[in-house]
């Protein structure tokens, strides 16, 4: 089966992978670059903001990142092997291996929340691909976000 992923008719261009074997191919096919998942909800509005924040550096980052875009809903298979249980999640692979980031969260499988900063996005992908490139299973965030989730009283 030959892998074509369709493009996502939003206003900007990223790739829309549509079944599971799309996803396994998006990973295991691409040997130099960094993958980029946005697992989420496409109607969700936390996933149209991510969106337009991953389609504005797209561009940017083609030389050593590639973005693909799923919808949880119609790949309910990744639901459970990646614990996609929020609207939006983006998980990094290279070389057919998971790149966990250590933000301070917690979580170092993947980023639950939602981007604002286009530099911000730059700023960890480049993390990643620098630890990965130096076989690095994990990546220590650029910035701490384990101060974002405290509550003020």
């Amino acid at each position: 089966m030959k892998f074509y992923p369709k493009r996502i008719s939003y206003d900007l261009d990223l790739h829309h992978l549509h079944t599971s074997s799309h996803v396994d191919q998006a990973i295991l096919k691409e040997e130099e670059r960094v993958v980029v998942i946005r697992f989420g909800q496409d109607g969700d509005t936390t996933c149209i903001h991510t969106y337009q924040v991953l389609a504005s550096v797209a561009e940017k980052l083609k030389n050593f990142v590639v973005i693909y875009l799923t919808d949880i809903n119609k790949l309910a298979a990744f639901n459970v092997m990646y614990e996609l249980y929020d609207a939006l999640t983006l998980m990094y692979f290279y070389r057919n291996k998971h790149i966990m980031v250590d933000f301070g969260t917690g979580n170092n499988n993947k980023i639950d929340w939602v981007l604002n900063d286009k530099q911000e996005f730059i700023d960890i992908v480049e993390t990643v691909c620098s630890g990965a490139k130096k076989g690095w299973g994990l990546a220590i965030s650029p910035k701490d976000y384990s101060i974002k989730y405290r509550y003020k009283y």
